[in-house]
C-alpha cells in the first residue's frame, strides 16, 4: 500500500482492495504499477456508498493518484488527445460544475458528466497547439500558423499555464485566444472511454446512468445513500439496484472528521427516536461550545449573494428572494451587478442544437449557479460568472425570471427571444443544493419544522431528517441554523470585483440570439 493508504480505516482499506482487484482484472495493476491494453470484457459497475465524513472522497482521490502513477491518462472535458490503441484512461466526473469544483479544490481533476458526453471540436490549427501542450506533438512554428496574433511569448505563456492548470482552453486563453477562436462546435461522444469515477452518484437519474454505462466498461460510483433521490425516481438511487457484492459500504467516520460538529449533527439524525425538537436543542447546545455551529435568529443577507439560504418550500424561497432584493434596493426592471442566479434550463428550438450544446458545455446546465456581472454587448445578453466552472466567464442570451409572492407568473425584467433561462439564486431548495458545498451554509429551520409536523416519509425515513441531513452537510466550515423568519440588513453592497480575477481573454461569447 502507498503512504496515503496507511491512513485508511479498515472499511476504506477493504474497499480499496476490492476496487484494485476489479482494476487488475481490467488490466490496470495498481500494486505493481503496470498496464495492459484495454480488452473486450463484460461491463463492471461498482458503488462505494457511505454517509458524509466516511471517506469516500479520500478514497477516490487516493485511487486517482495511484492510477496516475501507474501511467493511466486522465481524460478531461476540455480536450481529448489523439487516441493510442494501448492507452488506458480515467475520467473523474460529477453531475454539476459546483460538485466538480469541490473535487478540483482537493486536487482531483474532475469535470461534469455533460462535458464527457459532448466533446469539443477544435479548429485544426489550434489542435496542433493543443497536441503540443498535451505532450503529443512538437512545438508549432509561429511562421507556419496563420494566426498573426500569436507570438513565441504567447506560446510560452500557454505552456506555462498548462503546466500548472492542465486546462487546454485556459492555456489557449492565456495565449490571447477566446473559446470561439479555437472551438468550432460540439459533438456527442461516439467512441467509448475506459474507466470512470462518478462522485455524488446519488444525484444520477436512470438516463444518465444508461449513458455512463454505454461509455465506460468499468465504472465506479461514489454516493451517499442518506441524501435525497432524484425527482421522479420514487426515492430510489441508481446504485441501490446493484447486487450486494458490487456495493462497498463505508461506515466509520474518518479521523480527520471525527471532531466536526456539523457531521456530528448529520449523523445524529440516524437515531429513529430523535424528534425535531430534540434535534434543535442539540443544534443549540453545539452552538454554545463550537463556533462552527450557529443557532441564528435571522438570515444573514450578506451571505446570500454567494451562498444561498437552503429551504424546503418554494413559497419560502420566493419570500426570501423578494426580501433580499428589497434590502439591496434592486429595481423591478433590472438586475444589480452581483445578484446570484440559478440556471433553469435553455430555451432554444431544435435548429439551434449546436448553440444549446455550446451553452451547456460552458456550464449553463439546469441548476448551475451564476453571478450576474452586467448587461452584454447585445440586447438581452448578460455577462455571467458560472460558479465552479473552470472557465467561468460567459456572455449569453438570457431570460431572467423574478418570482413574486402570491403571483402565479414571474416578472421578467429583461429577456432575449431565446437562450438560457434563470431564476434568482439568493435562496434555493435543499433538493437543488445537492452536490454543492459552500464554506458557510444557512438552513431555514422553520421550513423543516413544517415538514416534521406534516409527518411525511420518504424511502422509509421522516422527510425532515433527510432534508436536514442534505442541508447541513452542504456546509464545509460553518453551519447557521436559522430559527426565525427575519432578515438582517446588509453591511455592504453587492460586489463582483472578487470574480473578475481571470484575464479578459477567458471571457467566452455564446452568441445564441438571432
Amino acid at each position: 500500500m502507498t503512504q496515503t493508504t496507511l491512513t485508511y480505516s479498515e472499511d476504506q482499506a477493504e474497499a480499496h482492495d476490492r476496487i484494485a482487484e476489479v482494476l487488475r482484472n481490467a488490466g490496470v495493476d495498481l500494486e505493481n504499477g503496470t498496464l495492459q491494453p484495454p480488452r473486450e470484457s463484460a461491463e463492471s459497475v461498482m458503488a462505494v456508498i457511505g454517509k458524509a465524513g466516511s471517506g469516500k472522497t479520500l478514497l477516490l482521490a487516493s485511487l486517482y493518484r495511484a492510477m496516475e502513477e501507474a501511467g493511466v491518462d486522465i481524460v478531461s472535458g476540455d480536450y481529448e488527445s489523439r487516441k493510442r490503441r494501448d492507452k488506458r484512461t480515467l475520467a473523474i466526473l460529477a453531475p454539476t460544475n459546483k460538485a466538480a469544483s469541490v473535487l478540483r479544490m482537493r486536487g482531483v481533476p474532475a469535470t461534469t458528466i455533460h462535458r464527457i458526453l459532448y466533446t469539443p471540436v477544435y479548429d485544426p490549427e489550434y489542435e496542433r497547439i493543443a497536441e503540443w501542450l498535451a505532450g503529443n506533438g512538437e512545438r508549432p512554428e509561429i511562421a507556419e500558423l496563420s494566426d498573426a496574433t500569436l507570438t513565441e511569448v504567447a506560446l510560452d505563456r500557454a505552456f506555462a499555464f498548462y503546466q500548472t492548470n492542465k486546462s487546454i482552453p485556459g492555456a489557449l486563453a492565456a495565449a490571447g485566444l477566446r473559446g470561439s477562436d479555437f472551438i468550432t462546435g460540439w459533438k456527442r461522444r461516439e467512441e467509448p472511454l475506459d474507466i470512470g469515477f462518478v462522485d455524488e452518484a446519488s444525484m444520477l437519474d436512470e438516463r444518465q446512468m444508461a449513458d455512463l454505462k454505454e461509455i465506460f466498461p468499468t465504472l465506479f460510483l461514489f454516493g451517499d445513500p442518506a441524501q435525497l433521490a432524484p425527482v421522479n425516481q420514487s426515492g430510489a438511487m441508481v446504485f441501490e439496484t446493484l447486487p450486494a457484492p458490487a456495493k462497498l459500504e463505508l461506515h466509520r467516520i474518518h479521523r480527520q472528521d471525527a471532531d466536526n460538529p456539523i457531521l456530528d449533527l448529520a449523523h445524529a439524525l440516524a437515531d429513529p427516536a430523535l424528534e425535531f425538537s430534540d434535534f434543535e436543542r442539540m443544534v443549540e447546545e453545539k452552538s454554545r461550545i463550537d463556533e462552527r455551529v450557529q443557532y441564528a435568529q435571522r438570515v444573514e443577507v450578506d451571505l446570500m449573494a454567494r451562498s444561498p439560504v437552503l429551504v424546503w418550500r418554494n413559497a419560502t424561497r420566493i419570500r426570501l428572494i423578494t426580501a433580499f432584493r428589497a434590502v439591496h434596493g434592486a429595481p423591478d426592471t433590472a438586475l444589480l451587478e452581483g445578484e446570484p442566479l440559478i440556471c433553469d434550463g435553455i430555451e432554444l428550438p431544435l435548429k439551434h442544437r449546436k448553440k444549446r450544446l455550446d451553452l451547456e458545455a460552458r456550464g449553463l446546465i439546469k441548476g448551475a449557479q451564476v453571478i450576474y456581472l452586467g448587461p452584454g454587448r447585445k440586447p438581452g445578453f448578460s455577462r455571467l460568472h458560472v460558479m465552479g466552472a473552470e472557465d467561468p466567464q460567459v456572455s449569453a442570451a438570457s431570460i431572467v425570471k423574478i418570482e413574486k409572492p402570491d403571483e402565479e407568473e414571474p416578472f421578467i425584467p429583461f429577456a432575449a427571444n431565446m437562450g438560457a433561462t434563470f431564476l434568482h439564486g439568493a435562496a434555493v431548495t435543499i433538493h437543488k443544493a445537492q452536490g454543492s458545498q459552500w464554506e458557510t451554509v444557512q438552513v431555514f429551520a422553520p421550513d423543516l419544522f413544517v415538514a416534521a409536523r406534516m409527518g411525511r416519509v420518504e424511502a422509509g425515513q421522516p422527510l425532515w431528517k433527510r432534508l436536514a441531513y442534505v442541508a447541513i452537510t452542504r456546509a464545509q466550515e460553518r453551519l447557521c441554523w436559522v430559527v426565525r423568519n427575519r432578515l438582517s440588513k446588509p453591511e455592504y453592497p453587492l460586489r463582483v470585483d472578487d470574480l473578475r480575477t481571470a484575464p479578459a481573454p477567458l471571457t467566452l461569447e455564446a452568441e445564441t440570439a438571432p
